[in-house]
């Protein structure tokens, strides 16, 4: 794009070239992520992609949208931009996979104060490597500089999913019954919600993020910034393998929110609390902040990234075929008769 250049544009605060060598620097890791669907490369007007329908009777397309919310600004913090884009897939093709459907690509969009060519490829290659992760192809996206709107080093990464899912086979909460198996999947961490509650709890404008803490077995700033776990290869390995009924995504609204999404009425999903394996980084959130349990589990994953709602027969296939996938999935609880969707005991 040699012969494209404003004076006028950048004088006003908008680099277009920078915008070129962000796009130069960020094509190797696109390309990474090419998968047979892909048709051309990025730099088209719009994004090209061929499903493969053999063996499909009747397809559905599932789509899914989310950004990264205020954890970003810990990463603004802390100079890491690499990891974050990993979060904004991770969001959207969590989601996708609860219905059943395989993420077919992913686009993405960052909003800057200051177009930085080499910080826009990192989060970029932050993206990329969320979509090789859930096995998606990024075929598209759009950086926008944003002068005198945003603060220079500020930025805002969203995105959105298309995955692809058999009629015959979507995951309907409606297929839930007592007795069912509640599998948990582990989250690494808060992974990308409640971030305003967090960076008010420990203040972390003022705080030393790169001080390494006992408790946590790291520095604060690796706890507060450890992506987002993509679970798409997993659960569908467990689809494939046994009868589950529905996928509950533990995001924002924690257990009490999201899980009863996944749970008809009538019947109510009974969790063992004594089950859980709450990783470290909730017990110093909830003493450092005094946050009510309830609050917590109503906020925050509480080490809980999925839920899988299994028939009992089939859950120990259900559980094979997570560990082969490379989880560490263990029980947490069934479905029983109640009104109440969920109870925490």
């Amino acid at each position: 794009m040699e012969n494209s250049h404003s004076s006028a544009y950048a004088a006003a605060g908008v680099d277009i070239e920078a915008g070129y060598e962000g796009v130069r620097l960020m094509r190797e890791h696109v390309q990474r992520t090419h998968t047979p669907g892909v048709l051309g490369g990025i730099g088209g007007f719009g994004g090209l992609f061929a499903p493969d329908l053999r063996g499909i009777r009747e397809p559905v397309f599932v789509s899914g949208t989310d950004g990264v919310g205020t954890k970003q600004r810990i990463a603004q913090l802390m100079g890491v931009h690499h990891t974050v884009g990993i979060d904004c897939v991770a969001m959207c093709v969590n989601d996708i996979v609860c219905c059943g459907a395989k993420p077919l690509f992913f686009l993405d969009y960052i909003a800057i104060g200051r177009n930085e060519p080499q910080k826009v490829a990192n989060l970029v290659k932050g993206v990329a490597e969320g979509c090789v992760r859930a096995g998606c192809a990024l075929i598209g996206g759009e950086t926008a500089e944003h002068p005198g709107v945003m603060a220079p080093d500020d930025y805002d990464l969203a995105g959105f999913s298309v995955g692809l899912v058999d009629k015959e086979k979507i995951l309907d909460p409606a297929a839930v019954r007592e007795g069912d198996v509640i599998i948990a999947l582990p989250s690494s961490g808060l992974h990308s919600n409640g971030y305003s509650l967090v960076r008010k709890v420990f203040d972390v404008e003022r705080a030393d993020l790169g001080r390494y803490m006992d408790e946590l077995g790291e520095t604060l700033g690796e706890a507060l910034l450890r992506p987002t776990r993509i679970y798409v290869k997993s659960v569908l390995a467990a689809v494939a393998a046994a009868e589950v009924h529905a996928v509950s995504h533990i995001t924002g609204g924690g257990f009490y929110e999201n899980i009863p999404r996944s749970i008809p009425d009538g019947l109510c999903a009974r969790v063992e609390s004594a089950a859980l394996r709450i990783p470290a980084i909730f017990p110093l959130l909830q003493r450092q902040g005094n946050i009510d349990w309830r609050d917590m589990f109503n906020t925050y994953n509480m080490g809980v990234g999925m839920c899988l709602m299994v028939s009992e027969l089939t859950a120990g296939a259900a559980l094979e075929a997570l560990r082969q996938a490379g989880e560490e999935p263990y029980v947490i609880g069934h479905i029983a008769r109640g009104e109440e969707k969920i109870a925490l005991c």
